[in-house]
């Protein structure tokens, strides 16, 4: 699943032994979700956040972390091409066949996650969904955050990993402005019906020039996953 050049995860400690993730990257199989354009290529939503999501698997399971990647590509694992080739074989956990309606896959979403929450119910348990928005071309923005209003554990699951990135461009850009937010949309459907406690992760505009290259480059993709991956840590640290 991670694909071959990644297969070989070498787990550096067990800093989240005990911990359970279930991973989920927006749209997928039929639905693309938004499309950027770069030159002559298209830039679909499902792709970029899967590689994200997956990156973020991988730096988890380096943690000793059990791992669900609830939408699954089994033919495209981590991929460090800038341009990534729009599929639509994703499946839902553990094997389904995605539908194109959007409320009957959002509620198989929902349904695999609340399955295996069952069963791992004594656990500490985190949803996590990535996503790529879709704003006008000239809007710039930077990776926010959304959680369920009633979740005080949601809400300091997102700003656990909002705190990691402000750190994060701190470190890496430190003349740049990080301007993400955490605020509560209890409306989206896997928010609002998750049972673990969520983080929504929009990590910005797929039209906006300067937001691609968030998302162009495999570093800046393994970057957004290494953030994501120590706010969790930092969370999971603080779950007393």
């Amino acid at each position: 699943m991670l694909g071959s050049a990644y297969a070989h995860v070498a787990v550096k400690d067990q800093k989240l032994r005990g911990a359970v993730y279930y991973l989920v990257s927006g749209h997928g199989g039929p639905d693309p979700g938004a499309l950027g354009h770069f030159g002559k290529y298209i830039l679909p939503e499902d792709e970029y956040a899967y590689d994200v999501t997956i990156r973020l698997a991988r730096a988890l399971m380096e943690h000793g972390a059990t791992i669900y990647m609830i939408v699954r590509d089994l033919n495209d694992g981590i991929r460090d091409a800038n341009v990534l080739k729009l599929d639509h074989d994703e499946v839902t956990y553990p094997n389904q066949t995605i539908p194109l309606n959007q409320t009957l896959r959002l509620r198989q979403c929902t349904d695999a996650v609340n399955k295996l929450h069952r069963k791992h119910q004594e656990a500490y348990q985190r949803m996590v969904t990535i996503h790529v928005d879709s704003r006008s071309e000239g809007q710039n923005i930077d990776v926010f955050f959304y959680h369920h209003e009633n979740s005080k554990v949601g809400k300091r699951l997102a700003k656990h990993i909002h705190k990691s990135f402000k750190a994060g461009y701190k470190r890496s850009q430190p003349t740049r402005n990080y301007l993400g937010t955490v605020s509560d949309r209890s409306s989206l459907y896997v928010v609002k019906n998750s049972h673990p406690p969520t983080v929504f992760i929009e990590l910005g505009n797929i039209r906006n020039n300067k937001d691609q290259q968030r998302f162009l480059l495999a570093d800046n993709r393994q970057a957004l996953a290494n953030w994501i991956c120590a706010g969790l840590q930092t969370d999971y640290k603080s779950k007393q």
